[in-house]
């Protein structure tokens, strides 16, 4: 999460997810089960989890956290996770840049 602060991220909570899946079962059919959701790691950000509070995993995206790093869209082994370019003004605003 130290990530998400020092990129100063900024996104309207209204706007839709930037962040698509191809097949919304794959990260808990395919990834969950054969690489345990690798994606809730390589993210720097903590973008994705799976949450499994309620018994059954779901997994979940906090797109508000994404720091647009593209690692997702590059690293997901099953090539699920497609990055699209957001909405308006939002992301992250490295001011010391």
């Amino acid at each position: 999460m130290s990530s998400v602060f020092l990129s100063n991220t900024n996104h309207e909570e209204s706007q839709p997810c930037h962040l698509k899946l191809k097949d919304a079962s794959i990260p808990i059919k395919v990834n969950l089960a054969r690489y345990d959701e690798p994606a809730q790691r390589y993210c720097p950000a903590g973008v994705y989890e799976v949450d499994s509070t309620e018994g059954e995993p779901k997994f979940v995206i906090n797109a508000q956290n994404c720091v647009h790093c593209k690692t997702c869209d590059i690293k997901d082994p099953s090539q699920n996770i497609t990055w699209v370019t957001p909405e308006g003004a939002g992301g992250p605003n490295y001011p010391n840049m």
